[in-house]
């Protein structure tokens, strides 16, 4: 989902973040501001904080993960939810 030391490449580096970010919707970039400042978060906890509906949400979370920008795993309170937050 995102380039990572695990997937054996290196990490982005801001400016190439920025240049990415800068492509997307409006939607995307207030998602990646969202989860710069609080994250992990769910889908439903990031259309909360953004005020963004879940479809919305939806379509910007999978524009950042087509730009490799956001990854997510499982949360560890609730095994049935995805948390996000931006790649490394």
């Amino acid at each position: 989902m995102s380039l990572s030391a695990q997937n054996g490449q290196s990490p982005i580096d801001d400016d190439e973040f920025r240049e990415r970010l800068s492509e997307l919707p409006p939607s995307a970039k207030l998602v990646a501001k969202v989860l710069e400042i609080d994250s992990p978060l769910s889908q439903g906890e990031l259309a909360e904080e953004s005020l963004l509906p879940d479809r919305t949400v939806r379509y910007a979370l999978n524009r950042l993960d087509d730009e490799e920008l956001v990854d997510s795993r499982y949360s560890f309170q609730d095994a049935r939810k995805q948390v996000y937050f931006l790649a490394e």
